[in-house]
Parts: structure tokens; C-alpha cells; sequence
């Protein structure tokens, strides 16, 4: 039997920091302030509330930093919760990706970019959706060419992502049109009689700005030195990427009122078209639409390889395993995510599934936090390059943050959440015929 191609080892760390940063920042930032506005009244709260998401994003990148340095192989959480748990659960994280979490979040990252391109260029509704379609056929493209190719558009995508963030952070300091006053009050009640609750709603939607860290594992297999760079990449990533949304959101505090600020839809390009007239709204729209593209070509370049390694393991359909003899990638298993996603976006189904499935995220990430603890124990002779700091408490605390935002999930929408745990279970039969087929 011929042996399979492997993928090669060709990321370096400055790529591996740019996709993990890359992938983190989208759309989140230039919406989610108002809603962390709306549930929290007093600049110190609603900065508090992105501290605080930004370090539980932190404490999951240390945990996962463990993982990807002790399993340096594509498929990043599928990888780990094959080798904590079984196989099965690895299947499920998988399958979910495959069906929902990845192809639904490319799909609507791509009919967002649409949408921001339309403020350039009109579209009819179905234009959007043709556009939408457009730019992931040409992301999976530069995908499957190769992995300098894709590695290259999201370095490029993520410094044009920095710049602009930073020059929304410079410009109320240089430009007159803000106030210290704005940042009264500081500390009042929330708008919600229950601050814990108020509180949580608005860490919840800090934590889906931050989203997008743990992009690096899915590929740790390529990346050269993995076992230093792929920790250092989730790390030094993840707290860039923290000090950027801290001082935006100071920015953005620092030019609007508080009542502008939770009625704003979009607060960056409000704030821009205080400081720099009609033009500082076609700068955030740029802005926003090259936040969302070089977004999605991480999810792209990192989501195929989950189901990668799940075809080598005899998991998934045998071809999506292959590596392209020229391109030195997973080509077919890049088409298949870019089919599937371009389907999603067609049927305008996708808004509703990923809803479904919101919870599953983290649900999954707590158990790559438990994994940690379990390994720990199971598996404690395996060499550690690396190792969590601040274990054992840094996965508790994170899989408790995790624990309040899938019951929050549950309490707020009972039915979507069971329909995401159906939407999951439909993979245990394919579990099941995969590992039958693998036994042969």
C-alpha cells in the first residue's frame, strides 16, 4: 500500500501569529460595543467586561497552547478530544464543523462581506448572495494553490486589519471631537435589576469578538517548530489582540455619548464620521469588509483541516484525506468545506443553523480546557513542551465561563439549543458507519 503525502511544515511563527489574529478580528469589534453598552451602563463595567472576555479568550489559548504542543498534528480539537476522551467525540466536534460551525461561519462572514462591499458597490439581495459565493470559490482557490498562497493573503489581510484599528485608536487623540466626559458615569447599576446577569449577557458578547483564537491548532501539522511556535502563536496573538479591542473601545468611549453609543449599529463608523465627516463612514465600511474577507480566508485555510484528519484516520470519506500531489495541500478537503459553505449561503439556511449550533462552540472548547486535566492524568509520561500556566485553575475557570454561556444558550432559547444537540447527534450514526468501515 502506498504511503499517503504528508502536509509540509512550511508556516513560520509571524504566519502562525497573523492567522491566529487574522481570524479574531471580523465584524465583532466594530458592532458588539454597542450591545456591551446596552447591558452595561459605566465606562469602568463595559471596559471591565472586555477585559475580562479578553482574559477567558487568554486562559483557553494557554490551555490549547498545552495541547498543540504536546499534538502537533492538523485537526487541532478534533485531534484532542480523540486522544482525551474517544474517538467519538473527536468525530462529533468534527462532523459539527463540517455540517455547521465552520461552513455556517464562512458562509455568513462571506454574505457580511458582500453586504459591506454594497456600501462601494449596490447589490440586489440575490447579488449579495452571488458575491457571497464569489469570494468563497475564490478563497478556496488560494487555498487549495497552496499554503504560502493562503498564508500570504492573511498576513497582508491582518497588518491592513492592525493598521486600520490603529488608526481608529490615533485619531480622537489627533483629531479634536472627543471628550473625558463621556466617560461619565463610571461606575453605575445595569440596565438589567440582576448585575450578574447584565454582566454575563455582556462578557457573552465580547467572547464572540474575541472568536477565532484557537484557529492555529487546526494547523499545527504545517507549522515549523511546533512545538515552541504553536503556543507563542496562540499567546502573543491572543494578547494583541486584547490590547487593540481595550483601546478601541477607549476610543470609541472617549468620541461618543453613552446613549450614542448603545444606539449606534455600527459604532466605529459613528465615531468616524464624528472625527472625519462622510468619509470616516466609507473608511470603517472598507474597513470592515477587509476585516471580514481576510477572516474568512483563516477559517478557510484552517477549517479544511479538521476533516483532514479526520479522512486520515478513516473517519471521514477517504479523499478528503488526500494531500495534491503539486499543491501540497488538502485540496479536496478545501473543495468540499467551500461547496458545502457556497451551498449554505445559496439556501440562506445558514443564519438559522449557526444559531442552532452557538452553544456547541463552546461546549467543545470546554472540553479541550477539560482535556487538559485529563491528560494530565491519563497521560502524564507524554512530553509536555509546554504546560499550561496557572494549572489547574486555568482550564476550571475557563470551562466555568464556558458552563454559564451554554446555559445562558439554553435559558434563552431552549428550542434552538435542542435543535443543535439534534443537529450534533445526527453524526453518531456516521460515527458509527466510519468506524465500521475503518475496522474492515
Amino acid at each position: 500500500m502506498t504511503e499517503k503525502k504528508e502536509l509540509a511544515q512550511s508556516i513560520t511563527l509571524w504566519d502562525a501569529i497573523m492567522l491566529n489574529a487574522g481570524s479574531m478580528i471580523g465584524s465583532g469589534i466594530y458592532i458588539v460595543p454597542a450591545a456591551v453598552a446596552g447591558y452595561l451602563q459605566g465606562s469602568v463595567w463595559i471596559m471591565t467586561a472586555w477585559i475580562v472576555g479578553g482574559l477567558v479568550s487568554m486562559l483557553g489559548a494557554l490551555c490549547l497552547a498545552e495541547l498543540g504542543a504536546m499534538m502537533p498534528k492538523a485537526g487541532g480539537i478534533y485531534i484532542y478530544l480523540s486522544r482525551a476522551f474517544s474517538p467519538m467525540w473527536g468525530f462529533l466536534y468534527g462532523w459539527a464543523n463540517f455540517a455547521v460551525i465552520m461552513t455556517g461561519s464562512i458562509a455568513a462572514v462571506a454574505v457580511g462581506f458582500a453586504t459591506y462591499l454594497g456600501y462601494f458597490i449596490p447589490f440586489a439581495p440575490d447579488e449579495i448572495k452571488a458575491v457571497a459565493i464569489a469570494s468563497i470559490i475564490f478563497l478556496t482557490a488560494i487555498n487549495v494553490v497552496g499554503i504560502l498562497f493562503g498564508v500570504a493573503v492573511q498576513n497582508f489581510m491582518t497588518l491592513l486589519k492592525i493598521v486600520s484599528l490603529g488608526i481608529l485608536i490615533i485619531i480622537p487623540i489627533v483629531v479634536p471631537g472627543g471628550s473625558v466626559e463621556h466617560f461619565t458615569p463610571l461606575f453605575s447599576d445595569p440596565n438589567s435589576g440582576h448585575w450578574i446577569g447584565a454582566f454575563g449577557l455582556a462578557t457573552i458578547a465580547v467572547l464572540w469578538a474575541f472568536d477565532g483564537w484557537i484557529e492555529i491548532t487546526y494547523v499545527a501539522g504545517e507549522v515549523r517548530d511546533p512545538q515552541q511556535n504553536v503556543p507563542r502563536a496562540l499567546v502573543v496573538s491572543t494578547a494583541l489582540i486584547i490590547g487593540l479591542y481595550v483601546l478601541i473601545n477607549m476610543a470609541y468611549l472617549y468620541v461618543l455619548p453613552a446613549d450614542q453609543l448603545r444606539a449606534s449599529s455600527l459604532v466605529a463608523s459613528d465615531m468616524a464620521k464624528i472625527l472625519m465627516g462622510p468619509e470616516g463612514a466609507a473608511f470603517v465600511a472598507g474597513s470592515v469588509m477587509i476585516s471580514m474577507f481576510g477572516a474568512n480566508n483563516g477559517f478557510v485555510l484552517s477549517g479544511a483541516r479538521i476533516y483532514y484528519a479526520m479522512a486520515r484516520e478513516g473517519r471521514f470519506f477517504e479523499k478528503i484525506g488526500d494531500v495534491h500531489p503539486r499543491f501540497g495541500t488538502p485540496a479536496v478537503s478545501i473543495v468540499a468545506q467551500g461547496v458545502w459553505s457556497c451551498g449554505l449561503v445559496f439556501t440562506g439556511t445558514f443564519e438559522q443553523l449557526t444559531t442552532y449550533v452557538v452553544f456547541a462552540s463552546w461546549f467543545f472548547y470546554a472540553m479541550a480546557c477539560m482535556a487538559v486535566i485529563v491528560l494530565r492524568k491519563k497521560d502524564p509520561q507524554t512530553e509536555r513542551p509546554y504546560r499550561a500556566w496557572g494549572y489547574p485553575w486555568t482550564p476550571i475557570v475557563f470551562i466555568a465561563f464556558a458552563a454559564f454561556l451554554i446555559g445562558n444558550a439554553v435559558m434563552e432559547d431552549l428550542r434552538s439549543s435542542l435543535i443543535g444537540v439534534g443537529i450534533i447527534i445526527t453524526g453518531l450514526p456516521l460515527y458509527g458507519y466510519w468506524n465500521q468501515h475503518r475496522s474492515r
